[in-house]
């Protein structure tokens, strides 16, 4: 599996904000007699919390030079 870029993780975060307003005004309709839903905004909300996420994880990334800035260190009683 390739690596998720910024670009692409960008990209998707702008489509699942693009149906979150979608499903804040036409989430269900009716055809007939038929109750229709189109998806779960608590799923999509998710996605974009998922994808929010990534790109503060790649922008994070982009600026340490793709480091991890993880230091350990041991405390001593001299």
């Amino acid at each position: 599996m390739a690596a998720i870029t910024l670009q692409t993780a960008r990209t998707q975060l702008t489509t699942w904000i693009e149906a979150s307003e979608i499903l804040a005004t036409h989430q269900s309709y009716k055809q007939g007699s038929v109750l229709l839903t189109r998806a779960d905004l608590g799923k999509v909300m998710d996605m974009i919390k998922f994808w929010s996420n990534k790109v503060e994880e790649l922008e994070a990334a982009e600026r340490s030079g793709g480091r991890s800035r993880m230091y350990r260190f041991v405390p001593r009683d001299i």
